[in-house]
Protein backbone atom coordinates (compact mmCIF):
# COMPACT_ATOMS: atom_id res chain seq x y z
CA UNK A 1 0.00 0.00 0.00
CA UNK A 2 2.97 2.64 1.15
CA UNK A 3 4.31 1.76 -2.17
CA UNK A 4 1.87 2.18 -4.32
CA UNK A 5 0.48 5.28 -2.77
CA UNK A 6 3.87 6.65 -3.81
CA UNK A 7 3.80 5.84 -7.31
CA UNK A 8 0.45 7.20 -7.60
CA UNK A 9 1.74 10.57 -5.70
CA UNK A 10 4.66 11.47 -7.82
CA UNK A 11 2.58 11.02 -11.34
CA UNK A 12 0.11 13.92 -9.84
CA UNK A 13 2.64 15.73 -8.95
CA UNK A 14 5.55 16.12 -11.51
CA UNK A 15 2.32 16.71 -14.49
CA UNK A 16 1.20 19.67 -12.22
CA UNK A 17 5.29 20.80 -11.98
CA UNK A 18 6.22 20.55 -16.10
CA UNK A 19 2.79 22.30 -16.72
CA UNK A 20 3.73 24.94 -14.25
CA UNK A 21 7.41 25.44 -15.56
CA UNK A 22 6.85 24.93 -19.67
CA UNK A 23 4.73 27.94 -20.47
CA UNK A 24 7.64 29.73 -18.38
CA UNK A 25 10.67 28.46 -20.12
CA UNK A 26 8.24 28.96 -23.55
CA UNK A 27 7.72 32.55 -22.63
CA UNK A 28 11.33 33.28 -21.85
CA UNK A 29 12.25 31.49 -25.82
CA UNK A 30 9.74 34.60 -27.39
CA UNK A 31 10.86 36.89 -25.37
CA UNK A 32 14.02 36.22 -26.49
CA UNK A 33 13.75 35.88 -29.80
CA UNK A 34 11.49 38.75 -30.25
CA UNK A 35 14.15 41.09 -28.50
CA UNK A 36 16.88 39.40 -30.84
CA UNK A 37 14.62 39.66 -33.83
CA UNK A 38 14.00 43.84 -33.15
CA UNK A 39 17.72 44.56 -31.73
CA UNK A 40 18.79 43.14 -35.62
CA UNK A 41 16.50 45.16 -37.74
CA UNK A 42 17.05 47.67 -35.35
CA UNK A 43 20.90 47.08 -36.32
CA UNK A 44 20.08 47.49 -40.02
CA UNK A 45 17.87 50.53 -39.84
CA UNK A 46 20.65 52.12 -38.09
CA UNK A 47 22.94 51.07 -40.71
CA UNK A 48 20.72 52.49 -43.37
CA UNK A 49 20.71 55.63 -41.39
CA UNK A 50 24.59 55.59 -41.52
CA UNK A 51 24.88 55.36 -45.20
CA UNK A 52 22.43 58.32 -45.71
CA UNK A 53 25.05 60.17 -43.45
CA UNK A 54 27.75 58.83 -45.51
CA UNK A 55 26.94 59.79 -48.63
CA UNK A 56 25.38 62.97 -47.66
CA UNK A 57 28.71 64.33 -46.11
CA UNK A 58 31.53 62.34 -48.33
CA UNK A 59 32.68 66.08 -49.49
CA UNK A 60 33.05 67.22 -46.16
CA UNK A 61 35.94 68.50 -45.08
CA UNK A 62 37.60 66.54 -42.03
CA UNK A 63 37.12 68.66 -39.54
CA UNK A 64 33.18 68.46 -40.36
CA UNK A 65 33.89 64.85 -39.26
CA UNK A 66 35.30 65.61 -35.78
CA UNK A 67 32.36 67.73 -34.94
CA UNK A 68 29.59 64.64 -36.34
CA UNK A 69 31.83 62.76 -33.94
CA UNK A 70 31.41 64.08 -31.07
CA UNK A 71 27.72 64.94 -31.67
CA UNK A 72 27.33 61.23 -32.10
CA UNK A 73 28.43 60.40 -28.95
CA UNK A 74 26.48 62.90 -27.52
CA UNK A 75 23.42 61.11 -28.77
CA UNK A 76 24.85 57.50 -27.93
CA UNK A 77 24.79 58.73 -23.96
CA UNK A 78 21.17 60.66 -24.78
CA UNK A 79 20.03 56.98 -25.56
CA UNK A 80 19.81 55.04 -22.89
CA UNK A 81 17.68 58.25 -21.29
CA UNK A 82 15.58 58.22 -24.66
CA UNK A 83 14.45 54.38 -24.05
CA UNK A 84 13.22 55.45 -20.56
CA UNK A 85 11.06 58.15 -21.83
CA UNK A 86 9.57 56.16 -24.67
CA UNK A 87 9.80 54.40 -27.90
CA UNK A 88 9.42 57.02 -30.23
CA UNK A 89 11.94 59.02 -29.17
CA UNK A 90 14.66 56.12 -28.36
CA UNK A 91 14.29 55.18 -32.31
CA UNK A 92 14.72 59.08 -33.29
CA UNK A 93 17.76 58.88 -31.04
CA UNK A 94 18.64 55.64 -32.62
CA UNK A 95 18.50 57.15 -36.29
CA UNK A 96 20.31 60.17 -35.70
CA UNK A 97 22.83 57.69 -33.84
CA UNK A 98 23.06 56.62 -37.18
CA UNK A 99 23.30 59.33 -39.41
CA UNK A 100 25.57 61.45 -37.21
CA UNK A 101 28.01 58.54 -37.19
CA UNK A 102 27.56 58.12 -41.38
CA UNK A 103 28.57 61.78 -41.49
CA UNK A 104 31.20 61.92 -39.45
CA UNK A 105 32.47 58.57 -41.69
CA UNK A 106 31.67 60.32 -44.62
CA UNK A 107 34.77 61.48 -46.13
CA UNK A 108 36.68 57.92 -44.93
CA UNK A 109 34.13 56.08 -46.96
CA UNK A 110 33.90 58.33 -49.97
CA UNK A 111 37.59 58.22 -50.17
CA UNK A 112 37.39 54.02 -50.07
CA UNK A 113 34.44 53.94 -52.62
CA UNK A 114 36.48 55.98 -55.18
CA UNK A 115 39.79 55.19 -54.88
CA UNK A 116 39.71 51.67 -53.49
CA UNK A 117 36.20 50.15 -53.55
CA UNK A 118 38.07 46.09 -53.77
CA UNK A 119 39.77 47.07 -49.77
CA UNK A 120 35.91 47.99 -49.04
CA UNK A 121 34.20 44.86 -50.30
CA UNK A 122 36.93 42.63 -48.75
CA UNK A 123 36.70 44.70 -45.43
CA UNK A 124 32.76 44.09 -45.66
CA UNK A 125 32.96 40.34 -46.07
CA UNK A 126 35.46 39.78 -43.32
CA UNK A 127 33.56 42.01 -40.88
CA UNK A 128 30.18 40.12 -41.68
CA UNK A 129 32.33 36.69 -40.62
CA UNK A 130 33.60 37.95 -38.00
CA UNK A 131 30.79 39.38 -36.13
CA UNK A 132 28.64 36.16 -37.29
CA UNK A 133 31.50 33.98 -36.15
CA UNK A 134 31.78 36.05 -32.34
CA UNK A 135 28.24 36.96 -31.98
CA UNK A 136 27.36 33.18 -32.33
CA UNK A 137 29.89 31.67 -30.30
CA UNK A 138 28.43 34.99 -27.51
CA UNK A 139 24.84 34.62 -27.67
CA UNK A 140 25.43 29.98 -27.86
CA UNK A 141 27.89 30.16 -24.70
CA UNK A 142 26.77 29.03 -21.51
CA UNK A 143 29.83 30.29 -19.71
CA UNK A 144 29.04 33.88 -18.15
CA UNK A 145 31.22 36.52 -19.65
CA UNK A 146 30.01 39.21 -17.76
CA UNK A 147 33.24 38.94 -15.94
CA UNK A 148 35.16 40.38 -18.97
CA UNK A 149 33.21 43.67 -19.83
CA UNK A 150 35.54 45.71 -17.35
CA UNK A 151 38.62 44.16 -18.81
CA UNK A 152 37.45 45.01 -22.17
CA UNK A 153 36.83 48.26 -21.32
CA UNK A 154 39.89 48.86 -20.14
CA UNK A 155 41.57 47.18 -22.98
CA UNK A 156 40.13 49.34 -25.65
CA UNK A 157 40.67 52.76 -23.79
CA UNK A 158 44.27 51.58 -23.86
CA UNK A 159 43.90 50.97 -27.76
CA UNK A 160 42.43 54.39 -27.75
CA UNK A 161 45.26 55.90 -26.13
CA UNK A 162 47.94 53.63 -27.81
CA UNK A 163 46.33 55.45 -31.23
CA UNK A 164 46.63 58.63 -30.18
CA UNK A 165 50.56 57.60 -29.64
CA UNK A 166 50.78 56.68 -33.20
CA UNK A 167 49.11 59.69 -34.54
CA UNK A 168 53.03 61.65 -33.22
CA UNK A 169 55.03 59.00 -33.15
CA UNK A 170 56.12 56.80 -35.53
CA UNK A 171 55.72 52.75 -34.03
CA UNK A 172 57.01 50.01 -36.60
CA UNK A 173 54.24 47.94 -37.17
CA UNK A 174 51.99 50.47 -35.18
CA UNK A 175 49.38 50.10 -37.38
CA UNK A 176 49.43 46.35 -37.86
CA UNK A 177 49.44 46.11 -34.01
CA UNK A 178 46.66 48.07 -33.68
CA UNK A 179 44.32 46.80 -35.72
CA UNK A 180 44.92 43.54 -34.65
CA UNK A 181 44.53 44.19 -31.04
CA UNK A 182 41.61 46.12 -31.79
CA UNK A 183 40.01 43.14 -33.25
CA UNK A 184 41.10 40.76 -30.38
CA UNK A 185 39.30 42.95 -28.41
CA UNK A 186 35.99 43.30 -30.21
CA UNK A 187 36.06 39.89 -30.45
CA UNK A 188 35.29 39.75 -26.96
CA UNK A 189 32.95 43.19 -27.14
CA UNK A 190 30.77 41.10 -29.62
CA UNK A 191 30.67 37.85 -28.14
CA UNK A 192 29.70 39.95 -24.46
CA UNK A 193 27.26 42.12 -26.57
CA UNK A 194 25.16 39.12 -28.37
CA UNK A 195 25.35 36.97 -24.71
CA UNK A 196 23.61 40.45 -22.83
CA UNK A 197 21.18 40.31 -26.09
CA UNK A 198 20.49 36.50 -24.94
CA UNK A 199 19.82 37.42 -21.32
CA UNK A 200 17.84 40.23 -21.73
CA UNK A 201 14.29 40.31 -21.87
CA UNK A 202 13.13 43.59 -21.95
CA UNK A 203 11.93 44.49 -25.05
CA UNK A 204 12.77 47.81 -24.72
CA UNK A 205 16.41 47.43 -24.33
CA UNK A 206 16.58 46.89 -28.16
CA UNK A 207 17.39 50.45 -29.12
CA UNK A 208 20.39 50.44 -26.60
CA UNK A 209 21.53 46.50 -27.98
CA UNK A 210 21.37 47.96 -31.67
CA UNK A 211 23.30 51.00 -30.78
CA UNK A 212 26.00 48.80 -29.23
CA UNK A 213 26.17 45.96 -31.65
CA UNK A 214 26.06 48.58 -34.43
CA UNK A 215 29.52 50.08 -32.61
CA UNK A 216 30.64 46.96 -33.20
CA UNK A 217 30.08 46.12 -36.42
CA UNK A 218 31.33 49.80 -37.40
CA UNK A 219 34.90 49.59 -35.38
CA UNK A 220 35.72 46.11 -36.67
CA UNK A 221 34.76 47.38 -40.12
CA UNK A 222 37.41 50.27 -40.02
CA UNK A 223 40.08 48.07 -38.07
CA UNK A 224 39.42 45.51 -41.32
CA UNK A 225 39.92 48.72 -43.77
CA UNK A 226 43.47 49.45 -42.14
CA UNK A 227 44.66 45.60 -42.60
CA UNK A 228 43.52 45.32 -46.07
CA UNK A 229 44.78 48.41 -46.79
CA UNK A 230 48.34 47.85 -44.93
CA UNK A 231 47.23 50.38 -42.18
CA UNK A 232 48.72 53.94 -42.17
CA UNK A 233 52.70 54.21 -42.85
Amino acid sequence: MVVDSTATDVPRREPMATDEAAPSRTLDREQTATLFGRTMVLVGVTAGFFAVGAYLARDLPPLWGLAFLVAAVVALFALEAAVNRSERVALAVLSGFGVLFGAALGPTVGYYVGAEPQTLVLAAVATGLFIGGFGAAGYATRRDLSGLARTLCWALVALIAFGVVLVFVQVPGGALIYAVIGLVIFAGLTSLDFQRLRRSKDIRTAPVMAASIFLDILNVFLLFLSLFRGGVR
